[in-house]
């Protein structure tokens, strides 16, 4: 079993700044690829940021120039930081992680979601 834990959220003021983290922990062998993805209200999940094991990154293009993704290896962690942020980055936030718990089993998980409200 593999358990992810997130920590960061919360209200911040348009402009604002929040950094998000996620911790993975339990049986993994080796992650191919942390990131965070989001979902605002009557609104699907969208892909924010994922980085992969080789260092490859995607930003959405609506948090592009605005939020920096990065991985601590060692600490099998994530983490997001968000600048000048907008209303419309108000959503539920979780953490992904796609990784290997053994040669040949792979899978996927979600973390439980961190709320972001962003209002004055």
């Amino acid at each position: 079993q593999v358990q992810l834990m997130e920590s960061g959220g919360g209200l911040v003021q348009p402009g604002g700044s929040l950094r998000l983290s996620c911790a993975a922990s339990g049986s993994i062998l080796s992650i191919n690829a942390m990131g965070w993805y989001r979902q605002a209200p009557g609104k699907g999940r969208e892909l924010v940021a994922l980085i992969t094991s080789g260092g490859s990154i995607n930003y959405a293009d609506s948090v592009k120039g605005r939020s920096t993704i990065s991985r601590d290896n060692g600490k099998n962690t994530v983490f997001l930081q968000m600048n000048s942020l907008k209303p419309e980055d108000t959503a539920v936030y979780y953490c992904y992680v796609d990784l290997y718990y053994s040669a040949s089993g792979r899978k996927q998980y979600w973390g439980q979601g961190t709320q972001v409200t962003v209002s004055s």
